[in-house]
């Protein structure tokens, strides 16, 4: 758990740092606004492309060797990326450096819920979730004084190290025993096993649209809330960071809370109580103009908008077998990921013919959709794995 969890704070705070860094950057070896902005979605396509492949080496190859393989990925080309001279080896470096981070969360959280007993299993993949809020919250909190104090190209450097901490972690790993039994003919292309039959394509619909959902909030209100409280209220840099921060801690105690609560009362439920309350949260952070309303109403969102995140992992590992567990986790989650990677351009478009709060406002449709997906998922709480 603490191996996936590093593993996934890896992917947090890459996000993070790459945003703060874009500026330097630009500056030092000459970019374009279009170049800047473009390195985040080239991240984002190695992401999903490495989701993908890795979830599938995962099911083949088994899930410790696979992180193993995926941390070296990113930690050698987050490295590489202090060296970079222009636009096109940036693109490069960030690229294959995506592809290692895709690995991270589906194969991380195969691996826990193939580890922990079944009553603490919910438990135990948001708590690998709390890890990535984790690496969000250092980001925000380190990035900027190291690159004032050292420049960015130090910012990268010190970036690839949590991954060698994962790495050295995961090398002392065994395989889980579920993994181990199956036999090796049946490790082959499952990809297929997410559409077994007529069930499991429903299934894997409707956790498409959860994932791309989830992503699709977080990406909007993590890329747009600093802009809003800076333009909207007047907000300082710092202290648009320090509610941001805020709001980064409401997820993650949301993914704890989620987690208890999944054990004890099941994922449909859970997953309802924290859909309502996305719903309620983002409709009445919207409305908010006082300072320290916005303060508390920013935590209280985090709560319900991400404290699904962890719960995924329980929900997908106990819907497909385990010769196809890592690739339905990686994939479904990864390409839900892609979709939520156009929540920054929908936002500014919807701010940009209304206004920021619209945009926040418009995501209580996507949850009440996500709502109704809950009825094509069986509840299969304390159940042993297949």
């Amino acid at each position: 758990m603490v191996a996936s969890a590093v593993g996934y704070g890896i992917d947090g705070m890459d996000n993070l740092i790459l945003g703060v860094a874009l500026t330097a950057i630009s500056l030092d070896v000459g970019l374009s606004q279009t170049e800047a902005g473009s390195l985040a979605t080239v991240t984002l396509i190695g992401a999903v492309l490495g989701g993908v492949v890795f979830g599938i080496l995962g099911d083949y190859f088994g899930r410790v060797r696979t992180l193993t393989w995926s941390v070296i990925l990113f930690a050698v080309f987050t490295g590489l990326t202090a060296l970079a001279q222009g636009y096109l080896d940036l693109a490069i470096y960030r690229f294959i450096a995506g592809v290692g981070l895709g690995g991270e969360f589906g194969v991380g959280m195969a691996l826990v819920a193939e580890t922990w007993p079944a009553k603490m299993r919910a438990r135990a993949t948001s708590l690998v979730g709390v890890g990535g809020q984790a690496g969000v919250l250092i980001g925000t909190l380190a990035a900027g004084p190291i690159v004032t104090a050292w420049g960015w190209r130090t910012l990268f450097v010190i970036g690839a190290i949590p991954a060698l901490i994962a790495f050295v972690l995961r090398n002392r790993l065994a395989e889980p025993e579920a993994f181990t039994k199956i036999e090796r003919e049946r490790r082959r292309f499952p990809l297929r096993l997410l559409f077994a039959d007529a069930r499991t394509t429903r299934s894997s619909i409707a956790l498409l649209v959860l994932c791309s959902v989830q992503t699709f909030g977080y990406y909007g209100i993590m890329t747009w809330l600093p802009t809003y409280l800076s333009k909207q209220f007047g907000f300082s840099l710092t202290k648009s960071g320090t509610w941001t921060a805020v709001t980064v801690l409401g997820m993650a105690a949301g993914m704890w809370i989620f987690g208890q609560l999944a054990d004890r009362i099941g994922r449909r439920r859970t997953f309802w109580i924290f859909q309502a309350g996305a719903i309620v949260s983002v409709l009445g952070y919207s409305q908010l103009t006082d300072q320290y309303a916005l303060l508390v109403g920013g935590a209280i969102m985090g709560v319900f908008v991400n404290g699904m995140l962890g719960g995924y992992g329980a929900l997908m590992a106990e819907l497909y077998p385990t010769a196809a567990r890592a690739t339905a986790e990686n994939v479904l989650f990864n390409l839900g990921r892609a979709v939520g990677g156009f929540a920054p351009i929908v936002f500014a478009l919807i701010a940009q013919s209304s206004s920021f709060a619209v945009a926040i406002a418009f995501l209580a449709v996507l949850y009440a959709a996500d709502m109704l997906m809950m009825f094509l998922l069986p509840d299969r709480k304390g159940e042993a794995l297949q």
